[in-house]
C-alpha cells in the first residue's frame, strides 16, 4: 500500500536541516503532495525524542505510515518501525548508541548550527539503552542502506543487524551519504512507494 505519511528521523547533533532530510522533504513536495511529512527536531534526551514522536504519529494510519532514519535517526527509527509495525528505511543506522555515544556526555554543538549548544548528560545513555529492541518483527519492511566508507559507525555491525532486510552495502560512502541525491533518494522513494 502506498505511504501517506512519511517521517524522517535525523541523527545526533543534527537537525531537520541535515542534507537528506532537506533533499527528502524537497522531493516529496514536489512529487508527492499528498504525502504528509513531518520531520520534527529531536530533543537530546532519547525518551523526550520518543515522546515528542510517538505523540505525534498517534493519529496516523499504521497500515501507510513510514519512517526514514540517518544514524541515531536510524536507531529510532528501528524502534518507531517495532512499535507501529510500519516500513523503515535507514540511512547508516546506529546499533548501539547507548555504547557510542557514551564517550560524547558533556557540552555539544548542532552541526548545522555550530553556536547553538546543548548538554548531552550521563541519563541519556540509559534512556537509549531502554529502546533498545531485539531482532525486527519484519525484517521484509526494512531497506538499510550501508557505507563501508562510514567514518562513524562500524559497517559490518550495521549490515549484520538487519537479517533478512534488504541492505544495500556501498563500497566506500561516507556516513553522511554524500551521493544520496544521485544515487540512493529514487530507491528509497520506491521501496516506500508514496501515492
Amino acid at each position: 500500500m502506498p505511504t501517506t505519511h512519511l517521517l524522517y528521523l535525523h541523527g545526533f547533533r543534527s537537525s531537520p536541516q541535515s542534507m537528506k532530510a532537506r533533499l527528502m522533504a524537497e522531493r516529496v513536495a514536489q512529487r508527492h503532495p499528498g504525502v504528509h511529512w513531518w520531520c520534527p527536531q529531536l530533543p537530546p534526551s532519547p525518551r523526550e525524542a520518543m515522546d515528542l514522536v510517538m505523540r505525534g504519529i498517534a493519529p496516523w494510519p499504521r497500515d501507510t505510515m513510514a519512517v526514514i532514519g540517518s544514524s541515531l535517526g536510524g536507531f529510532y527509527a528501528t524502534y518507531v518501525a517495532a512499535m507501529t509495525g510500519c516500513p523503515a528505511v535507514l540511512l547508516n543506522p546506529a546499533v548501539d548508541p547507548a555504547r557510542d555515544l557514551a564517550r560524547h556526555i558533556g557540552d555539544q554543538t548542532a552541526w548545522h548550527d555550530p553556536a547553538q549548544h546543548f548538554y548531552f548528560q550521563p541519563a541519556f545513555i540509559e534512556e537509549l539503552r531502554t529502546l533498545e529492541i531485539g531482532p525486527v518483527d519484519r525484517p521484509e519492511r526494512v531497506f538499510a542502506i550501508v557505507a563501508k566508507g562510514d567514518e562513524v559507525l562500524d559497517w559490518r555491525e550495521m549490515s549484520a543487524r538487519y537479517p533478512g532486510s534488504r541492505v544495500r552495502l556501498l563500497e566506500g560512502g561516507d556516513h553522511a551519504l554524500s551521493d544520496f541525491e544521485t544515487k540512493h533518494l529514487v530507491d528509497v522513494l520506491r521501496f516506500l512507494d508514496p501515492v
